[in-house]
């Protein structure tokens, strides 16, 4: 059961609102011509909070058929910051209005990416109250 407000906020259902599911084919189909060409799933997920700020992370989930150990997904942060399909300066914007904070007192940054298993990666996104 949710028990911090910010877990109360970011359910399930409204992180895969501020980042669809079909976001994935939209990256990978820019990136490469084709959707199919993508080794990976990317979610929005809720990590958690802290007095400063709150934690999210884009989950990299190996699809069936494709290696995502074999990708370079170590260089996504960079790219993730940059590329218009991801939008994270408008997932950012989502994540001011659920919290209801204005947007400009947030400042945001994506640690570099973890490998959990070989079929999960996590590009962790810190945001933080100014």
């Amino acid at each position: 059961m949710p028990t911090t407000s910010s877990e109360r906020i970011f359910t399930p259902q409204r992180l895969a609102a501020m980042f669809p599911p079909e976001r994935a084919d939209a990256f990978f189909d820019a990136l490469y011509g084709d959707a199919e060409d993508g080794a990976y799933d990317i979610a929005l997920a809720f990590e958690g909070e802290h007095a400063n700020g709150v934690e999210f992370s884009f989950r990299l989930t190996q699809r069936p058929g494709h290696c995502l150990a074999c990708n370079l997904t170590y260089g996504l942060p960079q790219v993730f910051e940059r590329h218009p399909v991801i939008d994270l300066p408008g997932v950012v914007a989502k994540i001011a209005g659920a919290l209801d904070k204005a947007e400009a007192k947030l400042q945001w940054r994506l640690l570099p990416t973890r490998e959990m298993s070989r079929t999960l990666h996590v590009i962790p996104l810190m945001v933080t109250f100014g």
